[in-house]
């Protein structure tokens, strides 16, 4: 089999233009086009520039106080593919709601300039579509999707397949090509762009809503930092969120042996700005703070007896976001970014005298804010109905709503999924054409034009040359292969509706049923084990029996004949030569098998009543009663009435003979 990827990449010697190129977790890129034939190259600059610039204006109207969680939205003027062109990327780390903000921006401008055509993408790709992935039709998958999707005029533009086209990803040179020359190729449609941007609805004030006030005991020190500039606070929790040993240990002094820039000494109560993510992410970190920050936070929980304003959380979070401000100036992961240096001028300017901290008078003049907590909170009896699909009932719900339209949301489709009668095991409507891997048929066809075959190739068709048989074929076998498809589709049509059953429980009834099928699966591991073993013994003692012989029913032709012949003669009444004599004659001729085993069988039976009987010594036994009710009498033992009976020794010696 071919484990080659089919991905046009080309090997040294092939023309290697070097290793293919994806973008790194978290972050999104986009890039901006002027397509107008009229505009000269350095008119097409000048678009570009004003629309830079149009970007600076809508910023500075909408993000005066917005925290970015890394990196903010920039455009940089670039000069690609012989032509002028922005471009920007952006690692909006776990904060999804940047992501969404700069899809929101260059949307807004596409409405300025209806000449720039926009791209946005990230680690997923065009992950516009896979917000709209219930509105797709089949033909746009993820293998022809890339460089089709676009933004102008503020709506969504898709580049379709044509008839002639075969279905593959457009290069970028190719799209430019199609928008510059048929821009009207590009289709737009309404139910894909509604689904794509349905996250966009409740921008602008979605940008404010983003954020969250809180008033926290803090050093002095790291309240005048935050002051100077609230945005510090994103790395600063950034550093806390991912610490390592390394960073616990630089909050030791005693262990780091460097001083501290923000010791946990002057705490003052100050109103700080999160974004909802950079709050949650501190709220929900358990911590035990070493050194110096442990005596801290256990002096600021004193306080909270005598300070009802101070709570024991707003305490810990506290605490956490100045170890996250020393983490961030001491670690030196950290040295190289720009607001490290920044706070780092800011601290020498306070050592050198040129700056000073805020007095008690000067933090009283500071705005004081505090934001409800209630986003946080979420009724899990009403989560459960929502999961179950019954929708929000009396109880309080969701603290965010956005949350709780979105699960809706997941749910409305899985449902809608789950009664869609063409849905599959291979999905909606079944596989498109695009998702079956037929690189080796494709192959296969290459070589059937070139006018040759591979040997593998023809020994597969030979083998199902064999294969095809009468019976098997459509005509003769259809009936067993139409039975057969009625048996699987009404056997998938049982587990889907113990599927849907299922799905429609609580969780401590699926937690029960779950606990149920493990304890069933290990008895009936347990039951496989013990039959195992049995059989295991039976072997043995069939090997040991065989071994003895004491399963042997055909013992050697020459030694039975002799046996078979002692005994008969061994019967012999004693009433003269010529009955033993007879006897002899009257036995078959041995060169029947058949005769041979029944004649065996005999033998045994009368060689072990002989030998039992020879054990009783001449007194009563079991072989002698036996023998007695059905009639019959034993001779004396030949062997020691040889001298008394010359006429039956005769008799023997002949019957040896």
């Amino acid at each position: 089999m071919d484990v080659t990827p089919q991905d046009d990449f080309k090997w040294f010697g092939e023309g290697f233009d070097g290793f293919p190129k994806k973008l790194p977790e978290d972050v999104v890129e986009y890039i901006i086009f002027i397509l107008d034939t009229r505009l000269s190259d350095v008119q097409t600059r000048e678009r570009l520039q004003a629309f830079q610039r149009a970007l600076t204006t809508l910023e500075k109207r909408f993000l005066t106080e917005y925290i970015w969680q890394r990196d903010s939205i920039h455009l940089e003027l670039v000069r690609e593919m012989s032509r002028w062109l922005l471009k920007g990327s952006t690692n909006y780390g776990d904060s999804v709601a940047d992501e969404w903000l700069i899809v929101y921006f260059l949307r807004e401008l596409s409405k300025e300039f209806p000449d720039a055509w926009i791209r946005i993408y990230d680690t997923d790709g065009e992950f516009l579509l896979i917000q709209a992935a219930n509105a797709l039709p089949k033909w746009l998958n993820p293998e022809v999707a890339e460089n089709r999707v676009w933004i102008n005029s503020h709506h969504l533009l898709i580049i379709p397949l044509s008839k002639q086209e075969e279905a593959r990803p457009l290069q970028l040179d190719e799209a430019l090509s199609i928008l510059s020359t048929t821009p009207a190729r590009a289709q737009h449609f309404p139910k894909i762009e509604s689904e794509a941007f349905d996250r966009l609805k409740g921008y602008p004030a979605a940008i404010a809503d983003n954020q969250h006030h809180a008033t926290l005991p803090l050093p002095r020190k790291v309240a005048h930092i935050l002051h100077q500039n609230p945005a510090y606070i994103a790395p600063a929790v950034e550093a806390f969120y991912l610490r390592d040993p390394i960073s616990l240990r630089l909050l030791q002094p005693e262990k780091s042996k460097r001083p501290l820039f923000f010791p946990p000494e002057d705490f003052v109560r100050v109103s700080v700005r999160f974004t909802k993510i950079l709050y949650a992410q501190l709220l929900g970190q358990n911590w035990v703070p070493p050194g110096p920050w442990g005596a801290a936070l256990d002096k600021l929980l004193d306080k909270t007896s005598k300070d009802p304003r101070v709570t024991p959380e707003k305490a810990e979070i506290g605490i956490k976001l100045a170890s996250g401000m020393e983490t961030l100036l001491q670690h030196s992961i950290y040295a190289s970014k720009p607001s490290v240096r920044t706070m780092h001028i800011l601290l020498s300017d306070l050592s050198a005298g040129d700056d000073i901290l805020p007095s008690d008078a000067d933090l009283a003049t500071w705005p004081k804010r505090e934001d409800d907590e209630a986003w946080l909170n979420i009724d899990f009896a009403e989560f459960e109905k929502e999961l179950a699909g019954k929708g929000a009932g009396a109880g309080p719900g969701f603290g965010d709503k956005n949350a709780q339209d979105n699960l809706r949301k997941m749910v409305e489709r899985f449902q809608a999924f789950i009664n869609d009668e063409d849905a599959g095991l291979e999905g909606a409507g079944g596989l498109d054409p695009m998702d079956v891997d037929d690189d080796e048929d494709e192959d296969a066809r290459r070589r059937e034009k070139r006018g040759w075959e591979d040997p593998e190739d023809s020994d597969a068709s030979s083998e199902r040359d064999l294969n095809a048989r009468p019976g098997r074929d459509s005509k003769d076998g259809g009936s067993e292969d139409e039975d057969g498809d009625e048996y699987a589709d009404a056997e998938f049509a049982e587990y889907e509706k113990a599927l849907e059953k299922f799905m429609m429980l609580s969780s401590a009834e699926k937690s029960a049923l779950t606990d149920d099928a493990r304890e069933l699966a290990k008895a009936e591991e347990a039951e496989q084990e013990e039959d195992e073993e049995i059989r295991k013994l039976s072997e043995m003692m069939e090997k040991e029996l065989f071994g003895h012989g004491a399963l042997e029913l055909n013992p050697k032709a020459d030694g039975a004949k002799k046996k078979r012949v002692k005994s008969i003669a061994g019967t012999d009444t004693g009433k003269g030569k010529g009955k033993g004599k007879a006897r002899l004659d009257d036995l078959p001729e041995e060169d029947d098998d058949d005769d041979v085993e029944y004649l065996d069988e005999d033998y045994n039976l009368a060689e072990n009543m002989l030998q039992s009987f020879k054990g009783q010594v001449g007194m009563a036994g079991p072989a002698g009663n036996l023998m007695g009710l059905m009639g019959l009498q034993f001779p004396p033992d030949a062997d020691e009435d040889e001298g008394k009976s010359g006429s039956r020794s005769k008799g023997k010696s002949k019957a040896r003979r």
